[in-house]
């Protein structure tokens, strides 16, 4: 298929101009993007950390991409070539990576593509984590956090009990709740969806709708879904129990009335990440690799051209790596960001009472928390627990999903 780019966007639906943090990690439908407001420079222009491959403490690390397997994990040790700057032509950018994990990535899950059917079950709350109720400390003083999303200042606010999955909504109870119910989701509808540049095999070989100017790394790929998450002949085959991405805040509200769920309020998921802990970064403490051991999927190099996935993966990862927070939630931080019931706000204002707050009556962007297998320190550190960002409802990526909630 022809290659077609442009330096915006169309507007499809009715997504307009949307109040939203516009995180470099994640993109949405609207026709003009803001700016990042990661407070660090665009692409191209690297500063001190990012050209010392700087990542808490890591530094010098390699310079080539790991090969892939069909699940997304990363065999160490292979080398594929190391990436130019950014370019407008991804694969130019970086031609091995492109050619031989990103498309080994893609063809190994598509021959592996299950049927529908094998998977039935609604989701069952009463095996879920319990969240206390109680009055949590939210929101977050600390020097890393981004004024300019409202992550501050900390407060006190009351939370009813409730139960939250341990896990991200995965592709299987997903396609689950499709099969029982034919859903078709918002990026089936609009014909594209948003997938990063060094996750598509081979650029020539799709139909790109449209880039955002300001995060070039972001393509619009004709027939990206969730079922084929990196374009047409891509699948989900080998990634059933990765968490399902190109879904939309419309498309995760419709998987809760089906499956009796709901998603979490912004202080419900933020309570819940935090696993017991009180004022710290992370669901597990203040130390981002403690030990040297990896706790989330998160982008390790340069951001975005070199990605030298030490963490294990490059694109998502299974919904339940590393180690569970003290609620036994798992990645609460990184591999992809999560849809929240509330409207996204940057006014600290507006978020809400200190008694079971839900944020703004209203807005034009829904609010998302963890970051995701995108995110890094010198760019986009919105892996932390107090980080927030924003999109329209009907925006849809490959590095955004949802988790799910019950009350009691």
């Amino acid at each position: 298929m022809t290659q077609e780019t442009s330096s915006t966007v169309p507007t499809s639906g009715n997504a307009g101009k949307a109040e939203t943090s516009s995180c470099c990690c994640s993109a949405g439908r609207e026709a003009a993007l803001q700016a990042p407001a990661c407070g660090t420079p665009a692409a191209g222009n690297l500063n001190a950390r990012e050209a010392k491959d700087f990542h808490e403490g890591e530094t010098g690390a390699a310079s080539s991409f790991p090969q892939l397997q069909g699940s997304g994990r990363a065999e160490t040790g292979q080398e594929s070539g190391t990436p130019a700057a950014a370019s407008a032509d991804p694969k130019e950018a970086s031609p091995a990576y492109t050619g031989s994990a990103a498309e080994r990535f893609h063809s190994s899950a598509a021959q592996q593509e299950p049927s529908l059917a094998e998977h039935s079950a609604q989701p069952d709350p009463s095996q879920w984590p319990i969240i206390p109720e109680g009055t949590y400390i939210l929101g977050t003083d600390d020097g890393e956090g981004f004024a300019s999303d409202a992550e501050g200042p900390a407060r006190p606010v009351h939370i009813p009990a409730f139960r939250m999955s341990p896990y991200a909504v995965t592709n299987a109870e997903f396609a689950a709740f499709v099969q029982a119910t034919g859903y078709v989701t918002e990026a089936e509808k609009f014909g594209w969806s948003y997938v990063f540049q060094l996750l598509i095999p081979d650029p020539q070989q799709v139909k790109i709708v449209g880039s955002p100017e300001r995060t070039p790394w972001w393509l619009g790929v004709e027939g990206a879904t969730w079922r084929e998450p990196e374009g047409p002949g891509s699948g989900i085959g080998d990634r059933m129990d990765h968490p399902v991405v190109h879904v939309s805040w419309n498309d995760a509200a419709a998987y809760c009335a089906w499956a009796g769920v709901r998603l979490p309020t912004e202080v419900e998921w933020e309570a819940a990440a935090r696993g017991g802990l009180e004022r710290k970064r992370y669901p597990w403490g203040d130390v981002l690799r403690p030990g040297g051991e990896h706790r989330c999927n998160i982008w390790q190099g340069v951001f975005p051209t070199k990605n030298h996935a030490s963490d294990g993966y490059l694109g998502t990862a299974p919904v339940d790596v590393y180690l569970p927070n003290g609620y036994g939630l798992y990645n609460m931080s990184g591999n992809v960001w999560e849809w929240c019931g509330d409207w996204f706000t940057s006014d600290p204002a507006q978020r809400g009472s200190s008694d079971r707050p839900e944020g703004p009556a209203q807005g034009n962007a829904r609010l998302m928390k963890g970051g995701s297998y995108l995110c890094h320190q010198s760019y986009c550190n919105r892996y932390r627990v107090a980080a927030r960002s924003g999109n329209t409802p009907d925006s849809s990526t490959g590095n955004i999903g949802f988790r799910v909630v019950a009350d009691l």
